[in-house]
């Protein structure tokens, strides 16, 4: 889909919107073919993708789009078959793990079972990559700490063990965690999956309040789309490990995407916000 030009300008990543104007990227992928060791199968193939800098992109797609597998190779945990990921303008190859761990935080699916910890504890843990092996814990590291610990909501909990929290009380224990290593970009992984929905709903505001009051460039994976319209900024669509489409919700959530991609018959209507309206589920193709 031609729906940007590119160009980079001053080691930074440029796209320009349908209106000519000039957005940075933070993270940028190009000819990227990516598979895993125990398969031999392409499983995303990318010819460009685009995370707008300061901006909160949503991943969507079903279930073996290819979203999780493109995260990984967006936060170096998955090396390319082919093609370049690059942070502001500089290979992530070319960053030692602790050097990335200052430019970009993580939060998986796969989080260790850590039942014993408490909630500080952990995250003190995202303070690593700015200390020294044999570093203390310092003013800033406390700072950063409390401000990670009232920006997820989770004051009140900060005392408990991990093993005592419900499912959303401990994804908003790992996000603050992330949070503390206090980086200017940020990819999540379904971080509202198995969530009720008023944790989902703290979670979406917490990274939301996140880029507004910091600026952080946020790119989080979201299996509800109404959701992920109402809460991105760019929606990047995936369908068969290939990019469908690529833009502003309003420009990308259309009747058509709901039936290519996601298999539905729905109703989108724009005013006086997006609302998705599903009817029924199409026949599949296979």
């Amino acid at each position: 889909m031609a729906r940007t030009q590119h160009d980079t300008d001053r080691n930074r990543e440029r796209i320009t919107d349908e209106d000519g104007v000039a957005v940075e990227s933070a993270l940028v992928g190009d000819d990227l073919e990516l598979s895993y060791p125990t398969s031999e199968e392409t499983i995303v193939d990318c010819a460009r993708l685009d995370v707008p800098e300061g901006a909160v992109t949503a991943l969507v797609g079903p279930n073996g789009s290819g979203k999780s597998t493109l995260l990984k190779a967006l936060s170096n945990h998955l090396e390319p078959e082919a093609g370049t990921v690059r942070i502001h303008g500089e290979d992530l190859e070319s960053f030692s793990r602790k050097e990335l761990a200052r430019e970009l935080g993580v939060l998986s699916q796969e989080n260790d079972s850590l039942g014993s910890i408490t909630v500080e504890d952990l995250v003190y843990h995202g303070r690593y990559p700015h200390r020294g092996f044999f570093d203390g814990i310092g003013d800033d590291d406390r700072e950063a700490v409390e401000r990670a610990i009232e920006l997820a909501g989770i004051d009140a909990i900060r005392d408990t063990e991990l093993g005592q929290l419900s499912g959303g009380q401990k994804q908003l224990a790992w996000i603050a965690m992330v949070l503390a290593q206090e980086t200017d970009v940020l990819l999540l992984d379904e971080p509202t999956t198995f969530l009720d929905v008023h944790h989902q709903f703290r979670v979406l505001e917490t990274i939301r309040q996140l880029n507004e009051q910091k600026g952080v460039t946020v790119a989080v994976i979201l299996h509800d789309i109404s959701q992920a319209a109402r809460f991105a900024d760019y929606l990047i669509a995936m369908c068969d490990g290939e990019l469908y489409d690529w833009g502003p919700p309003e420009e990308v959530v259309t009747e058509a995407l709901l039936a290519d991609v996601f298999g539905v018959e729905a109703t989108v209507r724009y005013e006086p916000e997006l609302q998705v309206l599903p009817k029924r589920a199409l026949p599949d193709s296979n």
